[in-house]
């Protein structure tokens, strides 16, 4: 024990590298289960064939970046120090003990310059969802979707204030004749065309990052921030799509439109959602009643004033259409909004001697109104599944399975910050970082 050691850090050793690494490690497995063949001919167009300097081998620099999504390796310069040391990092890529490894100058212009503003990432993501496909680990039935916040490399402090013009949501066509149509069905006259006119709302724009979203949510960090809006396959917990957004966008705008292009994507036969509360909307929800989608959405409490009825005491007559106040009068139809909204009238002779009024309404006509949506029905249709039995089953693997997803993002994979700035850089850590979760996942399950 007291006898000192010689040093042999300068012998001449013969070895193989596929000796030194562990027969169950990550990179063996992940090696064993995906197929990268896929990666010269997606990424060939980007190439000069017959013109400059030999070009870093794509296979190579792929997996070099998968590498450092894989274990968190959030420095491109950090990477290729752990690439150089690490026997199990040059096993995977293909390089000797004596290989040179290539320059993180390298991996940097190739993502600032070559895949600048490409869909080489989306499509890189979308072959690994294939493969977990034809291993059979995803069942196209049932998703969960949620969002995540990363925060944006940006000081919340260095802001100024900027008017944008307001975007016109997906279904508001749809909502437009949908009102139209209810406008007709109770005799009033369509309404007239809205006059074009500019449509902007006040809001923070960093001046670091001008394309992050300033985020205000309840129980949530302040400031500016990307959101991630992940979809994960029920069976296996692979994940089928990756949207980001800024951080000032709600989670239900793009939901739909996500949904749509993963069923086109992948020919998936979808008949059951999971959803938490932030996406129980009137338009999501009949949006999924059109596309014959079982919702299960989570329950938000509605907003009160104390002291007054709750909304919910006012009971919908649909056979008359008419509200019916606690005190048993009725609420008549008066008109419909354009922004898709029925209102409901109380007769205010009656409502001047009723002994409730001051829990009711604070109207100095003494009318109370109420407001319902054009598509209220699929929102109450849809809430109804939250209650039934298989409603329960779906929903209580919602934290199972997106929230999981999220949770191992974040504590494994470096995902709690935006490493770059701009939408299209920080799209494409997301998109790469749930690539290198759908790997690990199908080696893990098939090994």
């Amino acid at each position: 024990m007291l006898k000192e050691r010689p040093q042999t850090q300068s012998t001449l050793e013969f070895v193989s590298i596929d000796e030194l690494v562990p027969s169950d490690h990550l990179l063996r497995k992940i090696d064993r289960t995906i197929d990268f063949t896929f990666l010269h001919d997606l990424v060939k167009d980007f190439y000069c064939a017959d013109n400059g300097r030999p070009a870093l081998d794509p296979t190579l620099m792929f997996k070099l970046l998968f590498i450092g999504y894989l274990f968190g390796i959030r420095s491109e310069r950090q990477l290729i120090r752990e690439v150089q040391v690490n026997v199990a990092y040059r096993w995977f890529l293909g390089l000797g003990l004596t290989d040179k490894v290539p320059d993180a100058s390298t991996l940097s212009a190739n993502r600032t310059r070559r895949f600048k503003e490409s869909d080489v990432y989306q499509k890189i993501f979308d072959e690994i969802v294939l493969q977990a496909m034809k291993k059979k680990l995803v069942s196209g039935h049932t998703f969960y979707t949620d969002s995540t916040h990363l925060k944006a490399n940006a000081n919340k402090k260095h802001f100024q204030k900027v008017l944008v013009e307001q975007s016109r949501q997906a279904y508001m066509d749809e909502l437009d004749q949908a009102v139209e149509e209810d406008r007709i069905l109770h005799g009033k006259k369509p309404l007239p065309p809205e006059k074009v006119k500019d449509k902007t709302r006040e809001i923070k724009q960093s001046t670091t990052d001008p394309e992050s979203g300033y985020m205000v949510r309840d129980t949530k960090p302040k400031g500016f921030f990307y959101l991630d809006h992940r979809t994960v396959d029920a069976r296996c917990n692979i994940i089928t799509d990756v949207h980001v957004t800024a951080g000032n966008v709600h989670d239900a705008v793009p939901y739909l439109e996500r949904l749509d292009r993963m069923k086109d994507r992948f020919k998936f036969f979808i008949t059951s959602v999971g959803l938490d509360a932030g996406y129980f909307t009137s338009a999501v929800c009949h949006g999924l009643e059109e596309r014959h989608i079982y919702a299960v959405m989570g329950y938000r409490r509605p907003t009160h004033k104390k002291g007054f009825f709750y909304k919910r005491e006012y009971q919908y007559d649909a056979t008359n259409d008419v509200y019916i106040c606690p005190q048993g009068q009725s609420l008549i139809y008066k008109t419909t909004s354009r922004e898709g909204y029925r209102h409901y009238d109380s007769d205010r002779q009656v409502c001047q001697s009723c002994p409730e009024k001051k829990r009711c309404t604070t109207n100095k006509d003494s009318v109370k109104t109420i407001t319902r949506h054009v598509w209220e029905d699929s929102k109450e249709r849809v809430n109804a599944h939250r209650l039934t039995p298989a409603g329960k089953i779906i929903y209580a693997r919602r934290k199972e399975t997106v929230e999981r997803s999220f949770a191992d993002a974040k504590e494994l994979h470096g995902y709690r910050y935006a490493r770059f700035r701009g939408i299209d850089k920080v799209s494409s850590q997301c998109l790469l970082t749930a690539a290198a979760q759908n790997m690990k996942k199908i080696a893990l399950m098939l090994s």
